[in-house]
């Protein structure tokens, strides 16, 4: 096997990975930093106050993302999988 071959299977997984996750993680940001604000004017410090706000966004978006994600992750796999006879004969 190359090392460009590496190198492009590499950039293919990152790039799969974030596309796959950036989504949930924004929301997961944007959640906790609307929670940590209204904390702060509120002056409550309550550690446990921005679980549930965040379960349930994440859980937002894996059910209207799913599908989405899913397709992307079984299209990557697919790819993987039917290079794998030609990248074992490298």
């Amino acid at each position: 096997m190359s090392q460009g071959t590496v190198v492009f299977l590499a950039k293919e997984a990152v790039g799969t990975v974030a596309m796959v996750g950036g989504p949930i993680l924004i929301i997961a940001l944007s959640t906790g930093l609307f929670i940590a604000i209204f904390q702060a004017m509120t002056q409550i410090q309550e550690q446990t106050l921005t679980f549930i706000p965040k379960i349930i966004s994440i859980a937002l978006v894996l059910l209207l993302l799913g599908p989405w994600q899913l397709s992307v992750l079984t299209r990557f796999a697919t790819n993987l999988l039917q290079q794998l006879p030609i990248i074992g004969k490298m």
